[in-house]
């Protein structure tokens, strides 16, 4: 067995994520060791369709970009999801191209990640090695943009026009420009197995997780080589203080939320979320971070100052993936527990 399918293995048997209209139904939340002012969240759910992996919030449009994927290859069934905020209604399916008209295989999305300022949606397609960008106007598929080993994820830094996808099966970076849709540059980590996302705009620096090397890649602009940076046991996602001087990662092996300072180039904090840990995001209101733990199938609020949970929220079973817009944040799972069989849709109001 080699070495790029023992990685693939593990990613696929740990964390599965690599890789229409609804009706409301209210969840309730529990939350343990909060502190006396804290009011609790409330969670709003909705069942969308089978198959979700990850989602994206438009500020532009006001909508929130899902992505689903059903079965191994030849996938025949998946499709860009465009789903009201607030209603949690499916407003568009878009369907990806068909790659194979022989098995009906199309070209699946897997990783999703929003461009307001081009409006344009960029989704990585795992199975296909490629990403490929859609207008959010129209739905219409743009561009498919190949040499991404296993695309896992791809997240858009609008400040510097760059879109960052990793390339998960080659230990690669590849950056390409949101303008054009033309690659512009490209770094490989020998060894490395590039996972999460996340990108710093005022500096232009982009931040790989590394699963199998328990660490962060740190790309700047300018930079031909990587800086690392220590991370917790199974680093798959990856998040950003406010401010960019902290990193928070969803330590998959080990369950926690480690705080690495930048500048001090060490983790200063590792925090016990949930089993699997698997998506972070960050509050920017409060500085809160959001942490997706699939096989405990709940969602952990972690103060990373205090390093503690304030509170635990009751999603759907096999929480996938978690991202924050100004207002909410959303969480999609893989419980197919909707009426016919669906995953669902989570839209968390933050409690203060």
């Amino acid at each position: 067995m080699t070495t790029l399918t023992c990685r693939i293995r593990r990613t696929a048997a740990v964390a599965v994520a690599l890789a229409a209209g609804s009706t409301l139904t209210q969840t309730a939340t529990a939350a343990p060791a909060q502190p006396a002012h804290h009011r609790g969240s409330h969670v709003t759910s909705a069942p969308l369709t089978a198959g979700l992996y990850q989602s994206a919030y438009s500020e532009r449009n006001h909508v929130l970009w899902t992505t689903s994927a059903v079965g191994r290859p030849p996938v025949t069934e998946s499709a860009l999801l465009k789903v009201d905020a607030r209603t949690l209604k499916v407003k568009d399916s878009i369907q990806p191209p068909v790659t194979d008209p022989a098995t009906g295989a199309v070209e699946a999305v897997y990783g999703v990640a929003v461009d307001d300022e081009h409006n344009t949606v960029w989704t990585t397609n795992t199975r296909d090695n490629s990403v490929a960008v859609y207008s959010q106007r129209d739905g219409k598929h743009l561009a498919t943009l190949e040499g991404v080993e296993h695309a896992r994820e791809v997240v858009v830094d609008e400040r510097h026009n760059t879109a960052w996808a990793s390339g998960f099966g080659d230990g690669t970076l590849v950056a390409f420009d949101t303008r054009t849709h033309k690659e512009t540059k490209r770094i490989t980590v020998e060894g490395s197995s590039p996972a999460g996302l996340a990108v710093n705009e005022r500096t232009g620096t982009v931040y790989a997780t590394d699963l199998e090397g328990d660490r962060i890649l740190a790309v700047s602009p300018h930079a031909k080589e990587p800086t690392t940076f220590p991370a917790g046991d199974g680093p798959i996602s990856v998040a950003l203080s406010r401010d960019g001087r902290t990193a928070y990662t969803a330590d998959q092996e080990a369950g926690t939320v480690s705080v690495v300072d930048l500048r001090k180039g060490e983790v200063t904090r590792s925090v016990p979320a949930g089993e699997g840990t698997l998506s972070v995001a960050t509050d920017p209101r409060s500085g809160r971070v959001l942490a997706a733990n699939r096989t405990a199938g709940d969602v952990s609020v972690v103060d990373p100052r205090r390093g503690t949970v304030v509170e635990t929220l009751a999603t759907g079973a096999n929480p996938n993936h978690v991202t924050v817009s100004r207002s909410a944040a959303y969480v999609v799972d893989k419980s197919g527990s909707g009426p016919a069989g669906e995953d669902q849709v989570h839209r968390v109001r933050l409690g203060r």
